[in-house]
């Protein structure tokens, strides 16, 4: 078992150990936000056919070459073809026929005008200006090329993804399935949200924070329920998670005091443990095991110092379980929009909310960054990491960070 490894080490361990779960089929409008479970592979050509740009005429491009506004040219209109339905007749020398958006290129053609442009009446259109072939037309397989990749297995399903979907003909699409996460409360001091709240309890704020953590990926969430500081019954949750879950979650008692009991408690039902504590504040106070290829993560009580720790080391993995082919969030680079006037001896995540109104990439931090303050949490989106040794940090340093 490793102690006080670096968080780096943390998340690449714990996404070493988590596998995607199986795949399943659902209807495409229930595809959104799940994870592609194959590549997309494009069958056909979208638009399968040269179609319309515009409300107007398609013609032959050379029988107007010479046209202008001393030398108008007038051709016949054949017909007239609606969006959704072919042309009867192929245009010839002379012709052009009418058509709407989106309606396909009849034979013959090979460039439309929009109707602005013209002269016409019921039976004939003039033009004022030539054309050059293509000019107009959306060319068959301009947006897809049959046979191209569209999107690899492990994509993040969003609206383009949906509509490509829809656009290839796939009624039911193969996605991971959703994986379930146990959660589970210790503290004998813990008393649920929705129960009174004796003297000397708090209530139980990490249920409703990991619960929304956890969906906002796409996991279902089983409640294992609140255990209290007693060994034992910890140890009966997370069994029973494992046997339900696809990987549990704990928060509490992973510290080093007389009631600090979940690692004993993980340890007691066969988990192993891999890790107890990372390098990093807040968050630092952890348990991370696993048995039968299950994590189980012990996290502390304290909620920013959770939620802190999970973001950094075990949301990778959390996503490689939903089946997420690009797990870790993208690093990018922030500058600070306050001061964090505080030294840091290990390696330090402030939260904050990202601002682009300067047009750059500023983290806006709550003044609050202690371990039990989870309020300042509202509206963060963003983490920055100050490097271990760091003294106080100025308004405007630029650190490496990531979006949450």
């Amino acid at each position: 078992m490793k102690s006080e490894i670096s968080w780096i080490e943390a998340r690449d361990l714990l996404l070493s150990l988590a596998a995607p779960v199986e795949t399943e089929r659902v209807p495409l409008a229930a595809c959104a936000g799940r994870v592609l479970g194959f590549d997309l592979t494009a069958p056909e050509d979208v638009p399968p056919f040269d179609r319309s740009a515009y409300d107007g005429y398609a013609l032959r491009a050379a029988d107007v070459a010479q046209a202008s506004r001393e030398h108008p040219v007038t051709l016949q209109i054949t017909e007239t073809i609606p969006a959704g339905k072919v042309a009867t007749l192929p245009v010839q020398a002379g012709q052009a026929a009418h058509l709407m958006t989106g309606a396909k290129i009849p034979e013959g053609a090979d460039c439309v005008i929009n109707f602005e442009r013209t002269a016409f009446t019921e039976t004939s259109v003039t033009l004022f200006a030539p054309l050059k072939s293509g000019d107009n037309v959306v060319k068959r397989g301009e947006d897809v090329v049959a046979g191209a990749l569209l999107a690899p297995k492990g994509t993040l399903i969003d609206a383009g993804l949906a509509g490509t979907l829809a656009a290839q003909g796939v009624a039911q699409v193969e996605v991971h399935r959703r994986p379930v996460v146990g959660l589970i409360s210790t503290g004998s001091e813990v008393v649920e949200a929705e129960d009174p709240q004796p003297d000397g309890k708090i209530r139980n704020a990490n249920r409703a924070t990991f619960t929304a953590l956890l969906e906002k990926e796409g996991c279902q969430v089983r409640y294992l329920g609140l255990a209290g500081d007693e060994e034992a019954a910890i140890a009966a949750l997370i069994a029973e998670g494992l046997q339900s879950c696809d990987a549990v979650i704990l928060t509490g008692g992973v510290s080093v005091g007389n009631w600090d009991v979940t690692p004993a408690a993980m340890e007691r039902c066969g988990v192993e443990l891999l890790a107890r504590g990372v390098a990093m504040k807040p968050g630092m106070a952890c348990a991370y095991g696993v048995r039968d290829n299950k994590l189980v993560l012990g996290l502390s009580g304290n909620p920013a110092s959770s939620l802190t720790n999970y973001c950094a080391c075990a949301l990778p993995a959390i996503r490689r379980l939903c089946g997420r082919a690009n797990p870790i969030p993208a690093e990018i680079e922030m500058e600070l929009a306050n001061p964090f006037k505080k030294k840091s001896p290990a390696t330090r995540f402030l939260r904050g909310r990202i601002d682009l109104s300067t047009g750059a990439v500023r983290l806006v931090c709550p003044k609050d960054q202690g371990n039990v303050v989870l309020s300042s949490t509202i509206g963060c989106d963003a983490m920055a990491v100050i490097p271990a040794g760091s003294g106080p940090v100025e308004a405007g340093t630029k650190l490496k960070g990531f979006i949450l």
